[in-house]
Protein backbone atom coordinates (compact mmCIF):
# COMPACT_ATOMS: atom_id res chain seq x y z
CA UNK A 1 0.00 0.00 0.00
CA UNK A 2 1.41 3.51 -0.60
CA UNK A 3 2.69 5.27 1.74
CA UNK A 4 0.53 8.58 2.50
CA UNK A 5 2.32 11.74 3.24
CA UNK A 6 1.31 15.33 3.66
CA UNK A 7 2.48 18.31 1.93
CA UNK A 8 4.38 19.73 4.75
CA UNK A 9 5.89 16.13 5.76
CA UNK A 10 7.17 15.88 2.27
CA UNK A 11 9.02 19.53 2.56
CA UNK A 12 10.01 18.57 6.16
CA UNK A 13 11.75 15.12 4.61
CA UNK A 14 13.66 17.42 1.89
CA UNK A 15 14.78 19.59 4.37
CA UNK A 16 15.97 16.98 6.45
CA UNK A 17 18.01 15.07 3.59
CA UNK A 18 19.67 18.42 2.59
CA UNK A 19 20.93 19.42 5.88
CA UNK A 20 22.32 16.00 5.83
CA UNK A 21 24.09 16.46 2.78
CA UNK A 22 25.14 20.11 3.73
CA UNK A 23 26.36 18.83 7.39
CA UNK A 24 26.76 15.36 7.65
CA UNK A 25 27.35 13.44 10.38
CA UNK A 26 26.78 16.93 12.65
CA UNK A 27 23.12 17.40 12.93
CA UNK A 28 21.77 16.75 16.60
CA UNK A 29 20.40 12.99 16.97
CA UNK A 30 16.73 14.22 17.98
CA UNK A 31 16.26 16.59 15.30
CA UNK A 32 13.82 16.25 12.84
CA UNK A 33 13.15 19.33 10.30
CA UNK A 34 9.82 20.94 10.60
CA UNK A 35 7.78 22.90 7.96
CA UNK A 36 4.65 24.92 8.38
CA UNK A 37 2.28 27.06 6.50
CA UNK A 38 2.95 30.47 5.90
CA UNK A 39 1.13 32.80 8.06
CA UNK A 40 0.91 35.34 4.84
CA UNK A 41 0.29 34.11 1.80
CA UNK A 42 2.68 36.90 0.03
CA UNK A 43 5.57 34.87 1.40
CA UNK A 44 4.37 31.60 -0.20
CA UNK A 45 3.04 28.58 0.52
CA UNK A 46 4.91 26.73 3.43
CA UNK A 47 7.80 28.09 5.52
CA UNK A 48 10.76 26.66 7.66
CA UNK A 49 12.43 28.11 11.11
CA UNK A 50 14.64 25.65 11.95
CA UNK A 51 18.02 26.84 11.06
CA UNK A 52 17.36 29.23 13.86
CA UNK A 53 17.24 26.77 16.52
CA UNK A 54 20.32 24.84 14.78
CA UNK A 55 22.65 27.59 14.70
CA UNK A 56 24.49 26.66 17.86
CA UNK A 57 24.48 23.00 17.48
CA UNK A 58 25.94 23.61 14.27
CA UNK A 59 27.80 26.60 14.91
CA UNK A 60 26.97 28.67 11.63
CA UNK A 61 24.82 31.65 11.81
CA UNK A 62 21.31 30.65 10.66
CA UNK A 63 21.66 32.78 7.47
CA UNK A 64 24.45 30.62 6.52
CA UNK A 65 22.68 27.37 7.35
CA UNK A 66 19.38 28.57 5.71
CA UNK A 67 21.87 29.06 2.32
CA UNK A 68 22.73 25.69 2.32
CA UNK A 69 19.51 24.37 2.56
CA UNK A 70 18.57 26.72 -0.33
CA UNK A 71 21.13 25.71 -2.53
CA UNK A 72 20.39 22.10 -2.20
CA UNK A 73 16.43 22.07 -2.95
CA UNK A 74 17.39 24.45 -6.22
CA UNK A 75 15.58 22.33 -8.85
CA UNK A 76 13.42 20.23 -6.35
CA UNK A 77 10.13 18.89 -8.05
CA UNK A 78 7.78 20.24 -5.71
CA UNK A 79 9.24 23.52 -5.56
CA UNK A 80 8.84 26.54 -7.92
CA UNK A 81 10.79 28.95 -5.69
CA UNK A 82 12.80 29.19 -1.99
CA UNK A 83 13.77 31.88 -0.65
CA UNK A 84 15.90 33.05 1.49
CA UNK A 85 13.91 35.58 4.36
CA UNK A 86 15.63 37.57 7.20
CA UNK A 87 18.18 35.90 9.35
CA UNK A 88 17.89 32.52 8.37
CA UNK A 89 13.93 31.89 7.60
CA UNK A 90 13.12 29.87 4.05
CA UNK A 91 10.23 30.36 2.44
CA UNK A 92 8.62 27.54 -0.24
CA UNK A 93 6.54 28.06 -3.43
CA UNK A 94 5.10 25.06 -4.45
CA UNK A 95 5.03 24.65 -8.24
CA UNK A 96 1.88 24.78 -10.01
CA UNK A 97 2.36 21.58 -11.81
CA UNK A 98 3.46 19.55 -8.75
CA UNK A 99 0.39 20.93 -7.00
CA UNK A 100 -2.21 19.78 -9.75
CA UNK A 101 -1.02 16.73 -9.80
CA UNK A 102 -1.16 16.33 -6.14
CA UNK A 103 -4.38 17.83 -5.55
CA UNK A 104 -5.62 15.13 -8.50
CA UNK A 105 -4.56 12.29 -6.67
CA UNK A 106 -7.08 13.43 -4.15
CA UNK A 107 -9.47 11.90 -6.37
CA UNK A 108 -8.48 8.13 -5.96
CA UNK A 109 -6.07 8.29 -2.51
CA UNK A 110 -7.37 5.86 0.28
CA UNK A 111 -8.08 8.29 3.13
CA UNK A 112 -7.94 11.47 1.17
CA UNK A 113 -4.13 11.93 1.96
CA UNK A 114 -4.50 11.78 5.77
CA UNK A 115 -1.62 9.44 6.83
CA UNK A 116 -2.12 6.35 8.75
CA UNK A 117 0.22 7.55 11.42
CA UNK A 118 -1.24 5.33 14.08
CA UNK A 119 -1.60 1.97 12.27
CA UNK A 120 -0.30 -0.73 14.26
CA UNK A 121 -0.93 1.19 17.46
CA UNK A 122 -4.39 0.70 19.92
CA UNK A 123 -5.74 4.28 21.59
CA UNK A 124 -8.15 3.53 24.38
CA UNK A 125 -10.71 7.49 24.50
CA UNK A 126 -12.69 7.24 27.59
CA UNK A 127 -15.53 9.88 27.26
CA UNK A 128 -18.95 10.82 28.62
CA UNK A 129 -19.13 8.52 31.16
CA UNK A 130 -22.75 9.62 32.78
CA UNK A 131 -23.90 8.75 36.02
CA UNK A 132 -26.73 6.46 36.31
CA UNK A 133 -30.48 7.15 37.18
CA UNK A 134 -29.53 10.44 35.94
CA UNK A 135 -31.09 12.11 32.75
CA UNK A 136 -27.98 13.63 30.12
CA UNK A 137 -27.89 17.16 30.80
CA UNK A 138 -25.90 19.91 28.80
CA UNK A 139 -22.78 19.63 31.04
CA UNK A 140 -22.55 15.85 29.67
CA UNK A 141 -22.29 17.32 25.76
CA UNK A 142 -18.94 18.28 25.88
CA UNK A 143 -16.86 15.09 27.07
CA UNK A 144 -19.79 13.89 24.52
CA UNK A 145 -18.93 15.32 21.22
CA UNK A 146 -15.07 16.21 21.24
CA UNK A 147 -14.75 12.46 22.89
CA UNK A 148 -16.69 11.13 19.91
CA UNK A 149 -14.83 13.79 17.58
CA UNK A 150 -11.16 12.32 18.90
CA UNK A 151 -12.41 9.02 18.87
CA UNK A 152 -12.88 9.83 14.64
CA UNK A 153 -10.36 11.67 14.27
CA UNK A 154 -7.32 8.62 15.37
CA UNK A 155 -9.65 5.78 13.51
CA UNK A 156 -8.83 8.56 10.29
CA UNK A 157 -5.27 8.20 11.18
CA UNK A 158 -5.28 4.57 10.96
CA UNK A 159 -5.49 3.94 15.01
CA UNK A 160 -7.49 0.75 16.30
CA UNK A 161 -9.71 2.44 18.84
CA UNK A 162 -11.30 1.40 22.00
CA UNK A 163 -14.03 3.62 22.75
CA UNK A 164 -14.94 3.70 26.57
CA UNK A 165 -18.12 5.24 27.82
CA UNK A 166 -16.98 4.74 31.81
CA UNK A 167 -19.92 5.24 33.31
CA UNK A 168 -20.46 6.09 37.16
CA UNK A 169 -22.31 3.28 38.14
CA UNK A 170 -20.90 2.94 41.65
CA UNK A 171 -20.68 5.15 44.50
CA UNK A 172 -22.43 7.02 47.85
CA UNK A 173 -25.25 8.44 45.50
CA UNK A 174 -26.66 4.64 45.57
CA UNK A 175 -27.83 4.19 49.02
CA UNK A 176 -29.44 7.92 48.43
CA UNK A 177 -31.10 6.49 45.64
CA UNK A 178 -31.97 3.15 47.22
CA UNK A 179 -33.75 5.03 49.92
CA UNK A 180 -35.67 7.69 47.80
CA UNK A 181 -36.89 4.44 45.46
CA UNK A 182 -37.88 2.58 48.25
CA UNK A 183 -40.22 5.85 50.10
CA UNK A 184 -40.54 8.08 47.86
CA UNK A 185 -41.34 6.52 44.18
CA UNK A 186 -44.24 7.38 41.66
CA UNK A 187 -44.40 4.57 40.17
CA UNK A 188 -46.39 5.80 37.28
CA UNK A 189 -43.73 8.44 36.80
CA UNK A 190 -41.19 5.83 36.69
CA UNK A 191 -43.38 4.05 33.98
CA UNK A 192 -43.89 7.42 32.04
CA UNK A 193 -39.83 8.32 32.56
CA UNK A 194 -38.19 6.32 34.65
CA UNK A 195 -34.75 8.00 34.47
CA UNK A 196 -36.19 11.33 35.42
CA UNK A 197 -38.17 9.55 38.15
CA UNK A 198 -34.61 8.16 39.64
CA UNK A 199 -33.15 11.40 39.58
CA UNK A 200 -36.32 12.89 41.36
CA UNK A 201 -35.98 10.53 43.76
CA UNK A 202 -32.55 11.22 43.67
CA UNK A 203 -32.66 14.74 44.50
CA UNK A 204 -35.74 14.39 46.93
CA UNK A 205 -33.64 11.78 48.94
CA UNK A 206 -30.34 14.23 48.90
CA UNK A 207 -32.81 17.01 50.21
CA UNK A 208 -34.18 14.76 52.59
CA UNK A 209 -30.37 13.62 53.74
CA UNK A 210 -29.12 17.50 54.56
CA UNK A 211 -32.54 17.64 57.03
CA UNK A 212 -32.84 14.09 58.77
CA UNK A 213 -29.49 12.51 60.34
CA UNK A 214 -31.59 9.33 60.22
CA UNK A 215 -32.72 9.51 56.36
CA UNK A 216 -28.82 9.81 55.85
CA UNK A 217 -27.70 7.00 58.28
CA UNK A 218 -30.30 4.70 56.61
CA UNK A 219 -28.97 6.08 53.23
CA UNK A 220 -25.22 4.63 54.38
CA UNK A 221 -26.45 1.57 55.47
CA UNK A 222 -28.07 0.94 52.20
CA UNK A 223 -24.87 1.27 50.43
CA UNK A 224 -23.35 -0.68 52.95
CA UNK A 225 -25.90 -3.73 52.23
CA UNK A 226 -25.45 -3.16 48.11
CA UNK A 227 -21.53 -3.39 48.26
CA UNK A 228 -21.78 -6.41 50.45
CA UNK A 229 -23.86 -8.44 47.86
CA UNK A 230 -27.51 -7.73 49.11
CA UNK A 231 -29.56 -9.38 46.65
CA UNK A 232 -32.29 -7.18 46.82
CA UNK A 233 -30.48 -3.92 46.65
CA UNK A 234 -28.10 -5.82 43.74
CA UNK A 235 -31.15 -6.36 42.41
CA UNK A 236 -32.57 -2.49 41.93
CA UNK A 237 -29.39 -1.67 41.09
CA UNK A 238 -28.99 -3.64 37.84
CA UNK A 239 -32.23 -1.99 36.95
CA UNK A 240 -31.31 1.59 37.58
CA UNK A 241 -28.48 0.95 35.67
CA UNK A 242 -30.73 -1.34 32.63
CA UNK A 243 -33.03 1.66 32.47
CA UNK A 244 -30.41 4.31 32.31
CA UNK A 245 -28.67 2.76 29.48
CA UNK A 246 -31.90 2.42 27.67
CA UNK A 247 -32.05 6.43 27.87
CA UNK A 248 -28.32 7.24 27.51
CA UNK A 249 -28.44 5.09 23.94
CA UNK A 250 -31.52 6.64 22.36
CA UNK A 251 -29.31 10.17 23.02
CA UNK A 252 -25.92 8.91 21.58
CA UNK A 253 -28.38 7.71 18.64
CA UNK A 254 -29.52 11.04 18.63
CA UNK A 255 -26.02 12.18 18.57
CA UNK A 256 -24.14 9.17 16.23
CA UNK A 257 -22.29 8.57 19.33
CA UNK A 258 -21.00 4.49 19.29
CA UNK A 259 -19.20 2.73 22.37
CA UNK A 260 -16.91 -0.25 22.09
CA UNK A 261 -17.55 -0.67 25.32
CA UNK A 262 -19.73 0.11 28.37
CA UNK A 263 -17.66 -0.35 31.47
CA UNK A 264 -18.55 1.04 34.49
CA UNK A 265 -17.01 1.65 37.53
CA UNK A 266 -18.32 -1.45 39.04
CA UNK A 267 -16.75 -3.36 36.70
CA UNK A 268 -13.30 -3.39 38.27
CA UNK A 269 -14.54 -3.68 41.71
CA UNK A 270 -13.17 -6.80 42.63
CA UNK A 271 -9.62 -5.55 41.26
CA UNK A 272 -9.85 -2.34 44.24
CA UNK A 273 -8.05 -4.77 46.95
CA UNK A 274 -5.21 -5.84 44.69
CA UNK A 275 -4.34 -1.92 43.91
CA UNK A 276 -3.70 -1.63 47.64
CA UNK A 277 -1.41 -4.86 47.37
CA UNK A 278 0.21 -3.44 44.67
CA UNK A 279 1.09 -0.39 46.15
CA UNK A 280 2.20 -1.90 49.70
CA UNK A 281 4.22 -3.54 46.92
CA UNK A 282 5.92 -0.31 45.98
CA UNK A 283 6.31 1.04 49.22
CA UNK A 284 3.71 3.85 48.42
CA UNK A 285 0.85 3.01 50.29
CA UNK A 286 0.79 4.79 53.89
CA UNK A 287 -2.06 5.40 56.72
CA UNK A 288 -2.96 9.29 57.81
CA UNK A 289 -5.91 9.68 59.88
CA UNK A 290 -7.35 6.40 59.32
CA UNK A 291 -7.17 6.51 55.44
CA UNK A 292 -4.34 5.09 52.87
CA UNK A 293 -3.28 7.54 50.96
CA UNK A 294 0.12 7.70 48.43
CA UNK A 295 2.01 10.84 49.30
CA UNK A 296 2.76 13.11 46.77
CA UNK A 297 4.13 16.10 48.56
CA UNK A 298 7.43 16.13 46.63
CA UNK A 299 5.47 16.06 43.24
CA UNK A 300 3.92 18.89 44.89
CA UNK A 301 0.80 17.02 44.19
CA UNK A 302 -0.37 16.61 47.78
CA UNK A 303 -2.06 13.67 48.84
CA UNK A 304 -3.52 10.98 46.74
CA UNK A 305 -6.31 9.52 48.74
CA UNK A 306 -6.52 5.93 47.70
CA UNK A 307 -8.53 4.44 50.42
CA UNK A 308 -11.27 6.40 52.90
CA UNK A 309 -11.36 6.14 56.63
CA UNK A 310 -14.82 4.06 56.38
CA UNK A 311 -13.27 1.57 53.94
CA UNK A 312 -14.55 2.95 50.75
CA UNK A 313 -12.38 3.37 48.15
CA UNK A 314 -12.09 6.45 46.15
CA UNK A 315 -12.25 7.85 42.49
CA UNK A 316 -8.23 7.36 41.78
CA UNK A 317 -8.40 3.28 43.05
CA UNK A 318 -10.96 2.72 41.00
CA UNK A 319 -9.09 4.45 37.88
CA UNK A 320 -5.83 2.91 39.03
CA UNK A 321 -7.71 -0.55 38.53
CA UNK A 322 -9.31 0.25 35.22
CA UNK A 323 -5.58 1.35 33.59
CA UNK A 324 -4.37 -1.84 35.07
CA UNK A 325 -7.07 -3.80 32.93
CA UNK A 326 -7.16 -1.95 29.55
CA UNK A 327 -3.12 -2.03 29.21
CA UNK A 328 -3.51 -6.17 30.10
CA UNK A 329 -6.50 -6.45 27.80
CA UNK A 330 -5.46 -3.90 24.82
CA UNK A 331 -2.21 -3.18 25.22
CA UNK A 332 -2.90 1.14 23.82
CA UNK A 333 -0.06 3.21 23.43
CA UNK A 334 -2.18 6.42 24.68
CA UNK A 335 -5.19 6.09 26.93
CA UNK A 336 -6.91 9.51 27.06
CA UNK A 337 -9.42 10.63 29.36
CA UNK A 338 -11.82 13.49 28.32
CA UNK A 339 -13.17 15.49 31.13
CA UNK A 340 -13.82 18.73 32.18
CA UNK A 341 -11.22 20.67 33.74
CA UNK A 342 -12.26 20.15 37.46
CA UNK A 343 -10.80 17.05 37.70
CA UNK A 344 -7.46 18.29 36.61
CA UNK A 345 -5.72 17.55 40.14
CA UNK A 346 -7.36 14.40 40.41
CA UNK A 347 -5.63 13.39 36.98
CA UNK A 348 -2.36 14.89 37.93
CA UNK A 349 -2.55 12.49 40.75
CA UNK A 350 -3.53 9.47 39.17
CA UNK A 351 -1.11 9.05 36.09
CA UNK A 352 1.85 10.10 38.65
CA UNK A 353 0.90 7.60 40.93
CA UNK A 354 0.03 4.98 37.58
CA UNK A 355 3.88 5.60 36.87
CA UNK A 356 5.02 4.76 39.85
CA UNK A 357 3.38 1.20 39.89
CA UNK A 358 5.08 0.66 36.13
CA UNK A 359 2.21 1.60 33.68
CA UNK A 360 4.06 2.95 30.46
CA UNK A 361 1.56 3.95 28.57
CA UNK A 362 0.97 7.56 27.82
CA UNK A 363 -2.15 8.52 29.87
CA UNK A 364 -2.91 12.18 28.49
CA UNK A 365 -6.01 14.23 30.30
CA UNK A 366 -7.97 15.77 27.62
CA UNK A 367 -9.49 18.52 29.88
CA UNK A 368 -12.22 21.15 28.52
CA UNK A 369 -13.65 24.37 30.00
CA UNK A 370 -17.45 24.21 31.14
CA UNK A 371 -20.14 25.34 28.50
CA UNK A 372 -22.95 27.39 29.42
CA UNK A 373 -26.28 29.20 28.39
CA UNK A 374 -25.90 32.75 29.02
CA UNK A 375 -28.47 32.82 31.70
CA UNK A 376 -27.10 29.70 33.90
CA UNK A 377 -25.26 27.16 35.48
CA UNK A 378 -26.55 24.40 36.91
CA UNK A 379 -26.20 21.42 39.36
CA UNK A 380 -28.09 18.18 39.50
CA UNK A 381 -28.03 17.46 43.25
CA UNK A 382 -30.48 20.69 43.79
CA UNK A 383 -32.38 20.15 40.90
CA UNK A 384 -31.84 22.50 38.66
CA UNK A 385 -30.84 20.88 35.04
CA UNK A 386 -30.89 21.58 31.47
CA UNK A 387 -31.45 18.15 29.52
CA UNK A 388 -29.61 17.23 27.18
CA UNK A 389 -32.55 15.61 25.43
CA UNK A 390 -34.63 19.28 26.12
CA UNK A 391 -31.66 21.02 24.07
CA UNK A 392 -31.66 19.06 21.35
CA UNK A 393 -35.47 18.98 20.70
CA UNK A 394 -34.87 22.59 20.69
CA UNK A 395 -32.16 22.72 18.30
CA UNK A 396 -33.91 20.23 15.51
CA UNK A 397 -37.60 22.31 16.36
CA UNK A 398 -35.05 25.62 15.02
CA UNK A 399 -33.35 24.13 12.25
CA UNK A 400 -36.80 23.00 11.03
CA UNK A 401 -38.12 26.04 11.11
CA UNK A 402 -34.83 27.46 8.94
CA UNK A 403 -35.42 24.67 6.39
CA UNK A 404 -38.85 25.13 6.35
CA UNK A 405 -38.60 28.61 5.10
CA UNK A 406 -35.22 28.28 3.00
CA UNK A 407 -36.64 25.05 1.34
CA UNK A 408 -40.63 24.64 1.63
CA UNK A 409 -40.35 22.58 -1.95
CA UNK A 410 -38.71 20.08 0.01
CA UNK A 411 -40.96 16.80 1.27
CA UNK A 412 -41.87 17.03 5.16
CA UNK A 413 -39.90 13.23 5.43
CA UNK A 414 -36.71 15.19 3.76
CA UNK A 415 -37.19 18.84 5.47
CA UNK A 416 -37.13 16.83 9.53
CA UNK A 417 -34.47 14.86 8.11
CA UNK A 418 -32.07 17.90 7.06
CA UNK A 419 -33.29 19.31 10.42
CA UNK A 420 -31.88 16.51 12.36
CA UNK A 421 -28.36 16.95 10.40
CA UNK A 422 -28.76 21.09 11.20
CA UNK A 423 -29.99 20.90 14.64
CA UNK A 424 -27.44 18.28 15.88
CA UNK A 425 -24.58 19.64 13.91
CA UNK A 426 -25.17 23.36 15.19
CA UNK A 427 -25.07 22.13 19.14
CA UNK A 428 -22.16 19.55 18.00
CA UNK A 429 -19.69 22.85 15.92
CA UNK A 430 -20.51 24.99 18.38
CA UNK A 431 -18.38 23.12 21.00
CA UNK A 432 -16.00 21.65 18.60
CA UNK A 433 -14.78 24.50 17.01
CA UNK A 434 -13.91 26.10 19.92
CA UNK A 435 -10.25 25.09 21.92
CA UNK A 436 -11.11 22.82 24.21
CA UNK A 437 -9.89 24.17 26.82
CA UNK A 438 -11.98 27.35 26.96
CA UNK A 439 -15.30 28.30 28.42
CA UNK A 440 -18.14 27.90 25.84
CA UNK A 441 -21.24 30.54 26.65
CA UNK A 442 -23.65 29.31 24.24
CA UNK A 443 -26.13 30.80 22.28
CA UNK A 444 -28.65 30.14 19.36
CA UNK A 445 -28.06 32.96 17.40
CA UNK A 446 -24.30 31.98 16.77
CA UNK A 447 -24.99 28.09 16.63
CA UNK A 448 -27.50 28.54 13.51
CA UNK A 449 -26.32 31.39 11.76
CA UNK A 450 -25.79 31.00 7.94
CA UNK A 451 -23.38 33.70 7.68
CA UNK A 452 -20.81 32.98 10.63
CA UNK A 453 -18.33 30.06 11.67
CA UNK A 454 -21.12 27.33 12.46
CA UNK A 455 -22.51 24.19 11.31
CA UNK A 456 -25.18 25.02 9.06
CA UNK A 457 -22.81 27.84 6.86
CA UNK A 458 -20.49 24.85 6.48
CA UNK A 459 -23.52 22.51 5.19
CA UNK A 460 -24.55 25.25 3.49
CA UNK A 461 -21.34 25.57 1.69
CA UNK A 462 -21.38 21.44 1.01
CA UNK A 463 -25.32 21.50 -0.34
CA UNK A 464 -24.53 24.52 -2.58
CA UNK A 465 -21.46 22.65 -3.99
CA UNK A 466 -23.72 19.40 -4.67
CA UNK A 467 -26.42 21.88 -6.28
CA UNK A 468 -24.00 22.90 -8.84
CA UNK A 469 -23.17 19.66 -9.68
CA UNK A 470 -26.39 18.98 -10.10
CA UNK A 471 -26.84 21.51 -12.39
CA UNK A 472 -24.48 20.50 -14.61
CA UNK A 473 -25.50 16.78 -14.66
CA UNK A 474 -28.59 18.05 -15.29
CA UNK A 475 -27.50 20.61 -18.48
CA UNK A 476 -24.70 18.42 -19.72
CA UNK A 477 -26.22 14.73 -19.31
CA UNK A 478 -23.34 13.45 -21.62
CA UNK A 479 -20.39 15.59 -19.93
CA UNK A 480 -17.37 13.46 -18.03
CA UNK A 481 -15.59 15.55 -16.05
CA UNK A 482 -13.30 12.63 -14.78
CA UNK A 483 -12.09 12.70 -18.36
CA UNK A 484 -11.05 15.97 -18.62
CA UNK A 485 -7.47 17.40 -18.54
CA UNK A 486 -7.11 18.52 -14.74
CA UNK A 487 -6.28 22.55 -14.21
CA UNK A 488 -5.66 24.81 -11.84
CA UNK A 489 -5.76 27.95 -14.14
CA UNK A 490 -7.26 31.27 -11.96
CA UNK A 491 -5.25 32.32 -8.52
CA UNK A 492 -8.61 31.40 -7.07
CA UNK A 493 -8.11 28.12 -8.38
CA UNK A 494 -5.05 27.48 -7.27
CA UNK A 495 -5.53 28.47 -3.63
CA UNK A 496 -8.75 26.26 -3.39
CA UNK A 497 -6.69 23.79 -4.55
CA UNK A 498 -3.83 24.13 -2.37
CA UNK A 499 -6.62 24.42 0.94
CA UNK A 500 -7.90 20.87 -0.22
CA UNK A 501 -4.63 19.45 -0.43
CA UNK A 502 -3.63 20.29 2.99
CA UNK A 503 -7.04 18.34 4.26
CA UNK A 504 -4.38 15.50 5.78
CA UNK A 505 -2.47 18.36 7.45
CA UNK A 506 -5.37 19.76 9.53
CA UNK A 507 -6.71 16.60 10.41
CA UNK A 508 -3.37 15.21 11.58
CA UNK A 509 -2.52 18.16 13.58
CA UNK A 510 -6.79 17.80 15.14
CA UNK A 511 -5.60 14.19 16.14
CA UNK A 512 -1.99 15.32 17.80
CA UNK A 513 -3.09 18.15 19.58
CA UNK A 514 -6.44 16.47 20.70
CA UNK A 515 -7.93 19.96 19.10
CA UNK A 516 -10.88 19.02 17.01
CA UNK A 517 -11.60 22.82 16.52
CA UNK A 518 -7.93 22.87 13.96
CA UNK A 519 -10.21 21.11 11.39
CA UNK A 520 -13.17 22.92 12.18
CA UNK A 521 -11.23 25.97 11.46
CA UNK A 522 -9.72 24.38 8.45
CA UNK A 523 -12.96 23.56 7.15
CA UNK A 524 -14.45 26.98 7.87
CA UNK A 525 -11.76 28.00 5.73
CA UNK A 526 -11.99 26.06 3.16
CA UNK A 527 -15.78 27.33 2.94
CA UNK A 528 -14.83 30.88 3.21
CA UNK A 529 -12.50 30.17 0.05
CA UNK A 530 -15.16 28.14 -1.98
CA UNK A 531 -17.45 30.96 -1.56
CA UNK A 532 -14.97 33.54 -2.82
CA UNK A 533 -14.25 31.15 -5.79
CA UNK A 534 -17.86 30.54 -6.35
CA UNK A 535 -18.69 34.14 -6.63
CA UNK A 536 -15.78 35.41 -9.01
CA UNK A 537 -15.39 32.62 -11.20
CA UNK A 538 -17.77 31.11 -13.77
CA UNK A 539 -18.66 27.50 -13.48
CA UNK A 540 -21.34 26.09 -15.95
CA UNK A 541 -20.92 29.07 -18.28
CA UNK A 542 -16.82 28.17 -18.78
CA UNK A 543 -15.77 27.08 -21.87
CA UNK A 544 -15.62 23.06 -22.71
CA UNK A 545 -12.67 21.41 -20.81
CA UNK A 546 -12.07 24.57 -18.26
CA UNK A 547 -16.28 23.65 -17.48
CA UNK A 548 -15.61 20.26 -17.04
CA UNK A 549 -11.93 21.12 -14.74
CA UNK A 550 -13.83 23.25 -12.39
CA UNK A 551 -16.50 20.83 -12.52
CA UNK A 552 -13.50 17.96 -10.29
CA UNK A 553 -12.28 20.85 -8.62
CA UNK A 554 -16.19 21.97 -6.70
CA UNK A 555 -16.39 18.36 -6.53
CA UNK A 556 -12.85 17.95 -4.35
CA UNK A 557 -14.09 20.43 -2.06
CA UNK A 558 -17.43 18.81 -1.22
CA UNK A 559 -16.22 15.60 -0.84
CA UNK A 560 -13.66 17.32 1.73
CA UNK A 561 -16.23 19.28 3.37
CA UNK A 562 -18.56 15.91 3.42
CA UNK A 563 -14.96 13.84 5.21
CA UNK A 564 -14.08 16.48 7.32
CA UNK A 565 -17.50 17.33 8.99
CA UNK A 566 -18.30 13.46 9.21
CA UNK A 567 -15.00 13.22 11.37
CA UNK A 568 -16.84 15.76 13.55
CA UNK A 569 -19.41 13.87 13.72
CA UNK A 570 -21.62 15.86 11.49
CA UNK A 571 -23.63 15.14 9.03
CA UNK A 572 -23.66 17.24 5.16
CA UNK A 573 -26.95 16.85 3.26
CA UNK A 574 -27.06 17.40 0.00
CA UNK A 575 -29.78 19.84 0.39
CA UNK A 576 -30.81 22.16 3.08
Amino acid sequence: MQKITTIDQELAQAVHLSLENAFPGVLPEDFQASVMRTADPRHGDYQCNDCMQLAKALRQAPRGIAEKIVEELQGHPALAKVELAGPGFINFTLSSEWLTERVLQLETLEGRGVPAIGEGQTVVVDYSSPNVAKPMHIGHIRSTVIGNALDRLHRACGYTVIADNHLGDWGTQFGLILMGYRNLLDKEALEASPVAELERVYVASYQKSKEDETWLTAAREELVKLQAGDEENLALWKKFVELSLLEFNKIYARLDVRFDLERGESFYNDALPGILEKLTAAGLLEESEGAQIVNLEEEKLGVCIVQKRDGGFNYATTDLATVFSRVEEFSPSTILYVTDERQQRHFQQFFHVAKKLGVKTNLEHVWFGLMRLPEATFSTREGNVIKLEALLDEAERRALEMVQSSSPHLSPETQQAVAKAVGIGSIKYADLSQNPQSLVTFTWEKAMALDGNSAPYLQYAHARIRSVLDKYAAQFPEGKPEEAPFQLIEPLERELGLKVARYGEAVLSATRNYRPNLLADYLFDLAQTYSTYHQSIPFLRAEPGVRESRMRLIKLVADTLTDGLNLLGIEAPNRI
